[in-house]
């Protein structure tokens, strides 16, 4: 028997215009600041201003991607992705991530080199520019603050607010060349550039990559889970448990549920009390439920052999599905 569920909320709709039209402008206010801070970097020596810029041009790709995240989510489920494009995000947000950490690793490097063959900056260069980065990175962060609701459009958030500190940083950075003429301070504000870089991304990295490789949701617990299925009048047993991510906002859960041998039409019951507590209590809105009225080999962790699924099907199992 199939019960269907209403389902999780989808992306489409004014909120996705809005946002879409949030990205389409931090793009073009990114691409325009990536070339001032570009030139203004090469003419003031400054590696910080230079790092800046290419950690610019990683948020322009990050805010591509997540442009491109939003349209492919937007599209409906098909024959082909059954699920439709959830994890377009997702994988956005893990490239994103993953390009932050390598580009901060390049400008702790170059801070490296820079520290033992230091170079003349020009800090009055730096901090003009560096004001202006911060003015527009924390105005795209505010704005990616507002329509930030899923993994994808939160490191953006990340990447832009992360530039408006380590900009402001610069500013600091270039009064403090100017009035004690160091020159070292630069490359020491580059390596905390790359270390704020560095830090900001591995959460996103590691929420995505459990994300991608179907891990059990931050924040959900299996057995709490098990327990409050098995409060529910009629039901034995629940195994072969499985809870995971479709997206950053929606997860699945599949499992087997012992109950009694009773006919499809009292079941029925059952599956709505189990499917309002998944729904309710832990945010599942897709769950496939089999019912069983004997002991699954699966209980104990054994594949059924091919021989014996013939003999079962005879014993009659009841299968339920929610989505």
């Amino acid at each position: 028997m199939h019960v269907h569920a209403a389902p999780a909320s989808s992306a489409s709709g004014p909120g996705s215009a809005r946002t879409q039209a949030v990205l389409r402008i931090s793009l073009i206010a990114t691409a325009l600041y990536v070339a001032v801070t570009f030139i203004a970097g090469m003419r003031a020596h400054s590696l910080a201003l230079l790092s800046e810029a290419g950690h610019n041009v990683s948020d322009f790709l990050a805010l591509l991607l997540s442009f491109a995240a939003v349209y492919f989510h937007n599209r409906p489920a098909d024959d082909a992705r059954t699920f439709g494009y959830q994890r377009a995000g997702v994988l956005a947000a893990f490239i994103n991530a993953g390009s932050l950490m390598v580009i901060s690793v390049w400008i702790g490097l170059e801070a490296v080199h820079r520290l033992y063959a230091p170079v003349a900056v020009q800090p009055r260069l730096m901090m003009v520019v560096a004001a202006a980065g911060v003015v527009m990175n924390g105005v795209i962060a505010a704005l990616l603050w507002g329509v930030a609701r899923d993994v994808n459009l939160r490191s953006a958030f990340v990447h832009m607010a992360g530039d408006t500190l380590s900009t402001a940083a610069v500013i600091g950075g270039g009064a403090a060349i100017l009035l004690t003429g160091r020159n070292w301070i630069d490359p020491v504000l580059s390596l905390i550039i790359a270390g704020l870089i560095l830090w900001s991304s591995w959460g996103i990295v590691r929420e995505t990559l459990n994300i991608l490789l179907e891990g059990t949701p931050r924040g959900v617990e299996l057995n709490g889970i098990r327990t409050e299925m098995e409060r529910v009048s009629g039901v034995l047993n629940v195994h072969d448990l499985h809870v995971w991510s479709l997206g950053s906002q929606s997860r699945a859960l599949a499992c087997h549920v012992t109950i009694a041998d009773i006919p499809p039409s009292e079941s029925q019951g059952i599956l709505e009390q189990l499917n309002h507590i998944l729904k309710d209590h832990h945010n599942i809105c897709h769950s496939t439920i089999q019912f069983e009225h004997e002991n699954c080999p699966e209980l104990h962790g054994c594949v059924v052999p091919i021989e014996e699924m013939s003999s079962e099907a005879a014993h009659g199992h009841h299968h339920g599905h929610a989505h």
